[in-house]
């Protein structure tokens, strides 16, 4: 059973979002590195660059394949994180931790209201509560 901590919001495509007032951190649930199994490459979005929430803007490679990750928010990314880049097996270590993705400057707060609680992932994943 994958880990789904319950202070963080989770789009249905399986990105985590973690709020610190408009800032958003982002990475990929535990549920969706389970499924990629050993992923080899993680290629980021340039800081500076405009996403909107559903817009596919980073790449996730394993073994199996290749995923795009889907921004759960809209907004502008501020920092992106080196150390997944140089070792991209953070993000099955340590998905919610070290292997975060990027982070943004959410420009519609509202749009969080679309994402999920951990219990209502936990049920989209058809786990039991």
């Amino acid at each position: 059973m994958s880990s789904i901590p319950a202070d963080l919001k989770y789009a249905q495509s399986h990105e985590w979002v973690r709020l610190q007032g408009d800032i958003a951190t982002i990475g990929i649930s535990d549920h969706a590195q389970h499924e990629l199994t050993d992923i080899v490459f993680v290629e980021l979005p340039a800081v500076g660059r405009r996403i909107q929430a559903g817009e596919p803007c980073a790449v996730v490679e394993s073994v199996k394949t290749a995923s795009d990750v889907y921004a759960p928010l809209g907004g502008e990314v501020i920092e992106v994180n080196p150390n997944v880049s140089g070792n991209p097996g953070l993000a099955n270590t340590d998905p919610y931790g070290s292997g975060w993705f990027f982070k943004i400057k959410v420009t519609n707060l509202d749009e969080a209201g679309a994402l999920l609680d951990a219990d209502a992932y936990r049920r989209h994943l058809g786990q039991e509560g």
